[in-house]
């Protein structure tokens, strides 16, 4: 048997899948791909999560691109962080271009160019359906986390969170949060002391700060109403595919915090809604973070543990992770372990740290008789990945060199006027796009605190009235103003709260 049977043999023997499937592409010998020798990922072990690594412009984002629409065809909707913004033309059909048919024919695979279903979403003032949370179904243990708080700053916001649970104030934005805080070392200080204990007006100073930073970096966008339902990220179109969900991000590339609270909050919340669901032979999400390194940028290391361990835990939900950036070394390796699928192009070594970081990468892949993995990784080409995938048993398939398949959608972004049409024609900008301002902790407080002193003001006068001689020679004596008590017809489902006490634990 020659060196290209056995090694045929070798690949399809490695990727033979008895279930549904997903052709990443051909695996190559010596440069050149084998027709046939298709290199498969399992469906079922797409919650494994994965990677997509490789330097600038050796075809990350068209892996990324290949991966989305094979998901959505085969009915598993799919959420993809857009920084750059280049993947809405996923709602518009490739052209073509003999260089696919090309590519195609190697690999062996047909081309049938098509449009996805496509959502448009923002976190931002860009157009889309607007994704915000409420203050108080991001619960306290996750805002601690984000705002990166001590032990007795985390327990102030507690008290916070407690406090606005006994009173049925709503915190539905960081201007409530801030409100709260204020009234508790300010006008409501002797009510807080009696109820909960001392409150440091040196700890609420601090962390009113990091909110203000927060905010800075435009989190006073995203906290508010009307809160976006994780379950509209699952819905099928008529024709059984899955929808692509896009967010633009491309304007928060230089605000790490933000990107990073938006992930987690979101992570934790369909962690928490989402029903546990075994071993199924599908996702029910999958989730493609681009650029992930801005996740783990400046992030502390409690809230690196709290991302490790959601990574860990909601692949049981059926949700699959896929982290797309340049160096898998940007991926912390508690993270970088959890990973079942590796789609790695091309890297360069320039200097001694690009070199370093090639031999660490080479040791993340199986050992193989085909490859030298140090000199795959800088040979590769253009759409040219190293693969390697989890069979339908959990076990490492064989690593290998891949010529990628061609995307199905357009390789370039959507005309303004294109996606406006998109946008426009959207079932939930209608649902979430109109802005709500009801009352809450802010305007309740505000409230609170002028009746208060309207009634202070009475009492000086009916005083000065009764005994004008005694009350001109002393200080006036303001009587502690009894608690208001007030109702609203919110109530709160915070699950957030509920999953990270599980994992904390």
């Amino acid at each position: 048997m020659s060196q290209g049977e056995s090694f045929r043999e070798h690949i399809e023997t490695g990727y033979q899948c008895k279930g549904d499937f997903i052709p990443v592409g051909a695996a190559m010998l010596e440069g050149k791909a084998i027709t046939g020798a298709h290199v498969k990922v399992p469906l079922k072990t797409l919650n494994r999560h994965g990677l997509i690594a490789g330097a600038t412009g050796t075809g990350k984002t068209k892996s990324l691109q290949v991966l989305a629409e094979n998901l959505s065809e085969k009915g598993v909707p799919v959420l993809l962080m857009d920084l750059k913004g280049d993947l809405s033309g996923l709602a518009q059909l490739s052209p073509g271009h003999p260089k696919i048919d090309e590519r195609m024919a190697q690999i062996g695979l047909e081309f049938h160019p098509q449009a996805f279903p496509v959502e448009i979403l923002s976190l931002s003032e860009q157009d889309g359906v607007k994704l915000r949370a409420t203050v108080s179904e991001f619960g306290p243990v996750l805002l601690s986390r984000i705002l990166d708080l001590s032990e007795t700053q985390e327990g102030i916001v507690a008290v916070v969170f407690k406090y606005c649970d006994d009173h049925k104030l709503p915190l539905l934005d960081l201007k409530d949060f801030k409100k709260v805080l204020q009234y508790a070392t300010g006008e409501g200080k002797q009510e807080f002391q009696e109820a909960y204990g001392r409150i440091s007006t040196s700890s609420t100073g601090t962390i009113l700060r990091k909110i203000i930073e927060l905010e800075q970096q435009g989190a006073d966008l995203f906290f508010g109403e009307k809160s976006f339902d994780v379950n509209d990220l699952t819905r099928i179109d008529e024709n059984g595919r899955g929808y692509i969900n896009i967010i633009r991000l491309t304007d928060i590339q230089d605000r790490p915090k933000l990107f990073s609270t938006f992930m987690l909050s979101l992570l934790a919340e369909v962690y928490a809604t989402f029903p546990e669901q075994g071993d199924s032979d599908r996702p029910e999400l999958v989730l493609f973070i681009d650029e992930a390194h801005l996740i783990f940028k400046e992030a502390s290391r409690a809230l690196l543990d709290q991302i490790e361990s959601i990574v860990k835990l909601i692949r049981s939900k059926g949700i699959g992770l896929f982290f797309v950036t340049q160096n898998p070394t940007d991926i912390p390796n508690e993270v970088l372990a959890q990973l079942g699928l590796k789609v790695q192009h091309a890297l360069r070594a320039f200097t001694a740290r690009d070199r370093k970081a090639i031999k660490l990468t080479a040791e993340n892949y199986p050992e193989s008789d085909y490859y030298d993995t140090d000199e795959v990784l800088t040979a590769l080409g253009i759409g040219e990945a190293l693969v390697s995938a989890l069979d339908e048993k959990g076990r490492p398939t064989p690593l290998a060199a891949t010529l990628m398949r061609a995307p199905m959608s357009r390789m370039d972004v959507l005309t303004d006027a294109e996606l406006r049409q998109l946008i426009g024609a959207s079932a939930l900008v209608p649902k979430y796009n109109e802005t709500i301002d009801r009352e809450s902790a802010y305007e309740i407080l505000n409230e609170k605190i002028e009746k208060a002193r309207e009634e202070a003001e009475k009492e000086k006068e009916q005083e000065a009235k009764a005994s004008p001689r005694r009350s001109s020679g002393r200080r006036s004596y303001q009587r502690q103003n009894p608690v208001v008590k007030v109702l609203t017809s919110a109530t709160f489902i915070r699950g957030v709260l509920g999953v990270l006490k599980k994992v904390i634990r």
